[in-house]
Parts: C-alpha cells; structure tokens; sequence
C-alpha cells in the first residue's frame, strides 16, 4: 500500500475540430470528441487518462462521461492509486463494456503510479524496447488532391507509412489513388489498406486481390466484425497479409482469432481493448500464434498518443509501425502543455515519471464542453 489516497476526479469532455474530413467505409470524422479524466490524490499528484470513442465502433462521449462520472468516481474516491490491477478488478465489475473508460482509468492510475514511483509507464508496464516508433498517416480526405499536398508535406518531415482509406467510394477511386502514391513515390512508400468494414462479404475477395498489384503491406479489416469467417476465407485466399482491428477487441478475441486464424496481424488500441495492459495480453496472444501486431488509434489527443506510445515502446517485437499522427497533422490543435512529439517520421515515445505528458489548462479550456467534477 502507498501513501497516496486519490482525492478527487474530474472528467472533461472536449471537442477539437480537424483540419479536414476524414472518410472511412464505416463513416465520416470532422473532429475529435474526447473525454479526459483527471485523478488528483491527497499529496498534490495529478494523473491523466483519455477516452476516444467513436459511435460506429466503440461508443459515445456521453456513456464514457457516465462511466467515470457516475459509475467509477465512488468506489475511486479515498482509494491507493498504486493498485491499478486492484481497481480495473472493480471497475470490470461495476459496469460491463466501455473499454476506452477503462482505458481512461487505467492510464490516469497508470500515471500515478509512475509519479510516484519515479518510472515511465512503459517502465511500469514492462520496459522501454524502444524509443521511436516509424509513424504511419491515414489518407483519407474525399478531395484527393487535399490529400497529395498533406503527403507531400508529411514526405518531407520523414514520413514513409501511409495507410489508405479505402470503401467509403467506388472501387475505381482506391484504385487511382494507389496509382498515383506509386507513381510518385515508387517503391520507397511503405502503402497500406485499410477498408474500416467497407467492403461486402460477396465480393471482398476479388476487391482485395485486384489491390495487391499495388504491393501493399497489409489490408485492414476489409468486411465487418462480426463477419469472423468471413475475415479467415479472405486470409486464407489472397497474397497480401490482413489485419484485424474491429473484429479484436479484447483477449478473448484475440484467442479466438488466433484460434481460427481470422487475420495475420491485430491493430492494438488501448481505446478498445479498455488500456494498455489488456492490449500487452493481445500482443502475447499474437505472439503466441505467430500474428503480428501494429500500433493503432482513435480520433485522439495527445494524452491517449501518449498512453498508445507507451504501449507499443513495451511491445517487444514491434515491427509494423503505429499511427499516432491525430494531434499532430489532423487536429486544429494540441492541447498537451508541449506537443506530441514526431521527428523524422517517428513517433517520439515520451519520457519521464508516468505518462510523460498533460493538458495545458488554457487549450483544455478552450476546447471544453463539459466539466464535471
């Protein structure tokens, strides 16, 4: 037990506005909406914790807002922030779902923690394999055009990865696309597909292996979740490696896909898997089964980044990259004290006690919708 009693919780909700659509065969992203949880304890320390959901595949703002409002705060008031495995127990019990809640608290608990025990959270979590991690940029502005200026300008700060939107259009618009990445950019662009279960189970096959003359490295989630057998068939069939994100959420999952061999990779996200350590079990899962993994995110801030950064710095065999690029080149802001760090097309895994970061309260004011406290 620590000397430490948390003595007070607020969640914050806010809205920061991106600086172009973003379209995606399960719909159309203008902004991020976020719910940010602050833990304070009796001893001055304050802990940080996002939720990012998204409607169409997770949840909403509001049920996370409930969560830790109504749900977690009664049995978290007075309690020793230390125990992290301790209080998910609880919280796993009060409420059924809400992982990015989850993922909020246990970041927030993770962060104490490492103030406190001097540690980085990826120290705390199991330790630092690395300090930068190859960052990946979703192309996914219906105005391609838009779209070739940000790669070229992200081209030049470093970045090699791009992850193509694909579905939310006719087959005819990905196909350009792709041919015009390649054209400009050769073999030097690392190209990856990301269908977000845009596709139809009838036809994904043959919309899948017309796309591998392009050479991409994987394709993501090409039918919808539940649609399990239908992501072995397409696994089984083509070239090109698939990659599960919507149809793995949790450890359960994750040992079931691997049981069927559902994909060839699963996209890590501490907002679906409900936090980081949750995600280090899917990691093991693949590991286990010879399923790579990638760093994946939600619409977020550089506070879940951050919390995601730590995640992938603990992955030990790491090879595909992530794409924590929201607050940096899609949001209108960054509304951490200092800004998420990239540099030469990598992210920039945090350093010191906890997280590493914290909202500057003049940005997190300005962007705010809702306090509760």
């Amino acid at each position: 037990m620590s000397e430490h009693k948390i003595s007070a919780l607020k969640v914050h909700r806010v809205l920061i506005p991106a600086k172009a659509v973003h379209s995606h065969g399960s719909g159309d992203v203008s902004g991020i909406d976020a719910v940010l949880l602050e833990l304070t304890t009796d001893t001055g320390l304050t802990g940080w914790g996002e939720a990012s959901p998204w409607p169409v595949f997770t949840g909403t703002s509001e049920a996370n807002v409930a969560a830790l409002h109504v749900y977690f705060r009664p049995f978290l008031i007075g309690a020793d922030p230390v125990q992290v495995e301790v209080l998910m127990n609880r919280a796993d019990k009060v409420l059924v779902g809400n992982p990015e809640a989850k993922a909020a608290l246990e970041t927030a608990l993770l962060d104490l923690t490492g103030q406190i025990s001097g540690l980085s959270i990826c120290e705390l979590v199991g330790g630092r394999f690395r300090d930068e991690i190859p960052m990946s940029f979703s192309i996914a502005n219906p105005d391609f055009g838009n779209d070739l200026e940000d790669v070229a300008g992200q081209w030049a700060d470093g970045v090699r990865i791009f992850k193509l939107k694909t579905g939310f259009n006719d087959h005819s618009f990905d196909v350009m696309r792709l041919e015009k990445l390649r054209e400009i950019y050769g073999e030097e662009a690392d190209l990856r597909i990301d269908y977000n279960q845009g596709l139809a189970a009838y036809d994904a096959i043959r919309r899948v292996r017309d796309l591998e003359r392009f050479a991409p490295t994987f394709v993501e989630q090409p039918v919808k979740m539940h649609e399990r057998e239908v992501m072995a068939e397409i696994t089984r069939a083509v070239d090109v490696p698939v990659m599960a994100d919507e149809s793995v959420f949790n450890p359960r999952e994750a040992l079931r896909a691997a049981s069927s061999r559902t994909a060839d990779i699963f996209s890590l996200k501490i907002a679906k898997s409900g936090g980081i350590r949750r995600a280090l079990e899917i990691a093991a899962i693949a590991r286990a089964a010879g399923i790579e993994v990638y760093g994946g995110c939600m619409f977020e801030t550089s506070i879940a980044h951050a919390a995601g950064a730590h995640l992938m710095a603990a992955v030990p065999d790491l090879r595909l990259g992530c794409e924590f690029y929201m607050s940096n080149y899609y949001a209108e802001a960054d509304i951490a004290v200092e800004p998420f760090q990239v540099a030469g097309g990598n992210v920039q895994v945090p350093k010191g006690p906890g997280l590493g970061t914290r909202p500057d309260p003049d940005k997190l004011g300005r962007y705010r919708l809702e306090l509760l406290s």
